[in-house]
């Protein structure tokens, strides 16, 4: 018996996602509210907009690295805040947060859900102590001064995580000048994209409610992206091999939400229902300890090995690049041009507030391959040390 009348492939409905622009780390008011409520406000607000109704909503997937305040009552709890409770929960797979979530929203479609919110979200403005039991110590407790902490190394390698950036920059041999070009056209792809208008499409500027109920802020603008000038990056002090600050990106904080359903529901809610968007395979890898650039790359090859694809066959390719060694590494392992990625923007730009970022990554890549007429859309990213994660998906119009 066919198992594909049981598990058919979920959808994306075209049109009904959104996200909140990414302000820098303590640079907005989101520093000062619980992002677990706003992140859930914010999704009925872009729900609103794009006229999908909460009702309609049956489960919720919700993503986050950063501890909030009344985390233990996850998805019932965010949903509540965008006017309809309903059962999810939350997950967390460090930078590969914002994927997995949807990917995981994608099972509870075949599973025999109609319609699943995925909410990620992330303050890094946060940075909450935590009190911890420690038996195997003579002192009970340990105080971990802030979360901070956990993001600077990882415990098995007691390796930072910028050392992953050079251990690979090192095993490439990757060239101080040509990172320096990267980071300098992934800005300007940036700024050409924001003036096109095309982010407008995608991010929703957003009133910040105080506990009064009044407005403390608005979040309307990636703040935290700077310009930057050939002479400015070579300028600037190698904290390890072709990582300076210029070629990394910041800690911010923000939201992105979208809906996985099935075909009939995708039709229903979209406002272009012709738009056809369904998942088509995933794979992740794990390297050696402490070579996190190198993860994504292998997971690609991963992918396009299962699926029978080459890069020629893509539409999109879109990643998490928390650093510019992570592009370069990956167009030299896989014979591509770094150009032809990111094309609308990139994380090493507009920031990392790790939760959402891949959801946006995601967002971005969708509506980029709309505009080109359809086709396949590649995003992958890293989670942590050595842990690569990429997932397909196809857009196209009138599709099965």
């Amino acid at each position: 018996m066919s198992l594909e009348p049981m598990l058919p492939r979920p959808r994306i409905p075209y049109g009904t996602w959104g996200s909140s622009y990414f302000p820098a780390w303590q640079q907005s008011a989101l520093a000062e509210v619980n992002i677990g409520q706003f992140a859930g406000e914010a999704a009925g607000r872009i729900y609103g907009r794009r006229k999908v109704p909460v009702s309609a909503i049956d489960y919720l997937v919700i993503g986050s690295t950063v501890p909030w305040h009344w985390k233990f009552w996850t998805a019932p709890l965010v949903s509540a805040c965008f006017g309809r409770r309903v059962p999810g929960y939350h997950v967390e797979q460090a930078c590969a947060t914002g994927l997995q979530a949807v990917l995981l929203a994608g099972a509870e479609v075949q599973a025999g859900r109609e319609v699943v919110g995925v909410v990620t979200f992330d303050r890094t403005s946060d940075s909450p102590v935590g009190v911890f039991p420690e038996r195997r110590a003579h002192q009970r407790t340990q105080a971990i001064a802030d979360v901070w902490d956990n993001f600077g190394f990882d415990p098995a390698t007691s390796r930072a995580m910028i050392a992953t950036a050079g251990n690979a920059a090192r095993k490439y041999g990757l060239d101080r000048r040509e990172v320096d070009e990267l980071a300098l056209y992934r800005h300007q792809q940036y700024f050409d994209t924001l003036e096109s208008g095309f982010l407008d499409r995608i991010l929703v500027p957003l009133e910040v409610l105080g506990v009064n109920g009044r407005s403390i802020g608005r979040v309307d603008a990636d703040a935290g992206v700077r310009p930057l000038t050939a002479a400015a990056l070579a300028a600037m002090r190698e904290l390890d091999r072709c990582v300076t600050s210029g070629t990394q990106t910041h800690a911010s904080d923000g939201m992105a939400t979208l809906l996985v359903t099935s075909r009939e529901q995708a039709r229903a809610l979209s406002p272009r229902p012709e738009i056809d968007v369904q998942f088509v395979a995933k794979a992740e890898v794990r390297v050696a300890p402490a070579m996190m650039p190198e993860a994504p790359a292998e997971a690609v090859k991963a992918l396009l090995q299962r699926t029978g694809l080459s890069l020629d066959d893509i539409a999109v390719m879109k990643n998490h690049n928390p650093f510019a060694v992570n592009d370069a590494l990956f167009a030299k392992s896989l014979g591509c041009d770094w150009r032809t990625m990111n094309r609308t923007g990139s994380p090493l730009v507009w920031g990392h507030p790790q939760g959402p970022t891949l959801t946006r990554v995601l967002i971005e890549g969708l509506e980029e391959a709309v505009d080109l007429g359809g086709g396949f859309v590649l995003v992958f990213g890293c989670a942590a040390g050595d842990v690569g994660i990429a997932a397909l998906f196809q857009v196209s119009e009138g599709g099965n």
